[in-house]
């Protein structure tokens, strides 16, 4: 084993600041902007329709909003990879009407009928009317938030049992720590790129928990080596410096290749215009930068920093 370690503890206070810098201008992006809520958690209606050929984007928007004045709409258009033929690319066209506001059938049909009339060589169909009660959505909400929170508890009570003998609990608060901070970086992109918070929001979440943890074990597995090779009588300092050092390149090259499998998927989606997907793989790409961040950045220098007042605290009553 090489002693020949970088000093991560020593700079600390920079990366602590670039996280902290981080956070701040997402919460101004966050006042700036607000969250947008899907239809999924507030409620309302979603009307989906396909089409093939080329339309004008914002003709096609602005000629709904007509039908519909006194609602609050939205509008997505993606790619319908099923869709192509002779008349052109096939693309889906998907209205939402967030909130408590309702579509019946009427309404329905009368922007149906107008899309054909409108645009009658582009085969307009109606694909999919979905429909959700405000209650039910603000259920789901919770259930999902509910979901983080266990997926949360439960993490921390296994590296709190798993890695005792480091000190389990600081090693376990510490791992929440990072894991918040990740959150907080995957809602704040969600916020900057106006994505609407819906289940791929919950989905990259709970796969961001689990990455980043794995990458703060691997790290506190090798703090925990190495402090019994090295003896008691190592600074915790040292120890951290030398375990980094030995596990940082694996740690970025494992997340580099992670991110660059994301990466494909989104450069693919981005391409065929499949925005369910984007918003999915983008918040997914800075979640990955930030769970190898924080495991080496956060969640360890934060546990050697408790484990050093422990240490002080334990001796003054001496």
């Amino acid at each position: 084993m090489s002693d020949k370690k970088l000093d991560f503890f020593g700079k600390r206070k920079i990366f602590f600041g670039i996280s902290i810098g981080l956070i701040v201008i997402g919460i101004i992006f966050n006042f700036i902007f607000g969250i947008n809520l899907d239809i999924q958690f507030t409620g309302g209606s979603m009307i989906s329709y396909t089409y093939n050929g080329s339309v004008n984007e914002s003709e096609l928007k602005s000629l709904v909003q007509e039908i519909t004045p006194d609602n609050q709409v939205s509008f997505t258009i993606s790619k319908n990879l099923a869709g192509n033929n002779d008349k052109g690319d096939g693309y889906y066209f998907t209205v939402q009407f967030p909130g408590t506001d309702q579509i019946d059938t009427e309404v329905q049909s009368t922007i149906l009928q107008t899309l054909e009339e409108k645009y009658p060589d582009n085969n307009f169909e109606l694909s999919e009317f979905t429909s959700v009660d405000p209650t039910m959505g603000t259920k789901f909400f919770v259930k999902c938030l509910t979901a983080v929170a266990i997926a949360c508890i439960l993490m921390v009570l296994y590296v709190t049992l798993r890695f005792k003998k480091i000190g389990g609990m600081s090693a376990g608060v510490m791992g929440l720590v990072a894991l918040l901070h990740d959150m907080v970086i995957v809602y704040f992109v969600f916020v900057i790129f106006r994505m609407d918070i819906d289940s791929n929001f919950i989905a990259v979440i709970l796969m961001i928990l689990g990455y980043s943890l794995n990458d703060t074990i691997v790290i506190y597995d090798r703090i925990r080596e190495n402090k019994a090779k090295m003896g008691p009588k190592a600074s915790l300092e040292d120890v951290y410096n030398l375990s980094m050092t030995q596990c940082i390149r694996r740690t970025i090259f494992t997340s580099i290749t992670t991110l660059a499998a994301i990466t494909s998927v989104y450069v693919v989606c981005l391409v065929y215009n499949i925005e369910s997907i984007q918003s999915f793989a983008l918040p997914m790409m800075f979640g990955v930068i930030s769970g190898c961040y924080s495991s080496i950045y956060v969640a360890t220098p934060l546990w050697v920093i408790w484990q050093l007042r422990k240490k002080e605290k334990a001796s003054s009553k001496k």
